[in-house]
């Protein structure tokens, strides 16, 4: 059986990786997503087990130093990881599985995964970046700023990724990632 391809998904802080991600999930048949394990406090329309597992830091602690994890990062004072079982199992099973994660989650990805696919979301500027995360209205004025000072550090990451994607038009970045899904598939194929 072929091995199923990881695509991971980064992108600044309120770029819109989980409004696409939810989009693409729903239309797109043939390719699982990795619910991610976070210490950070669910939103008001999150929930536990759909969109992130939600665990305390000690519990986060405890699954890392059990090696639970393909990857963790620490973003915005928040532990992230991905559940290591999950990807592996789908993957053998020669199913494509997308994560999204940060660039540091992406980093260690690479180390491990040498067939992976990455795909950055940019905004379609800075000014829109602000507005995104603004109407979410889960950030503090400090948290804003911080997103706002580390999404330019995570956009200079941007040459590390095969595909990059501005995420202008919502329907627009769903088929393009689509195209980019469909091509890597037939390159598997040759």
């Amino acid at each position: 059986m072929v091995r199923g391809i990881l695509f991971v998904l980064s992108g600044p802080s309120g770029v819109g990786k989980g409004t696409i991600l939810d989009r693409l999930m729903n239309d797109f048949n043939g390719i699982k997503y990795s619910i991610s394990v976070t210490t950070r406090k669910p939103r008001k329309d999150e929930k536990d087990g759909i969109d992130y597992f939600f665990v305390s830091t000690e519990k986060f602690q405890e699954m890392k130093r059990e090696d639970l994890f393909l990857e963790t990062a620490c973003v915005h004072g928040n532990y992230y990881g991905t559940p290591q079982k999950y990807v592996e199992h789908c993957l053998s099973k020669g199913e494509d599985v997308i994560l999204e994660i940060d660039i540091q989650g992406a980093r260690q990805i690479k180390n491990k995964f040498k067939d992976t696919v990455y795909i950055f979301l940019l905004p379609p500027n800075n000014k829109e970046l602000k507005n995104r995360l603004k109407k979410r209205n889960s950030e503090t004025l400090e948290s804003l700023k911080k997103r706002l000072k580390n999404a330019d550090q995570e956009i200079s990451e941007v040459n590390n990724y095969d595909y990059s994607i501005v995420n202008d038009q919502i329907e627009k970045t769903v088929q393009e990632i689509k195209k980019v899904i469909k091509k890597e598939r037939s390159l598997r194929k040759e």
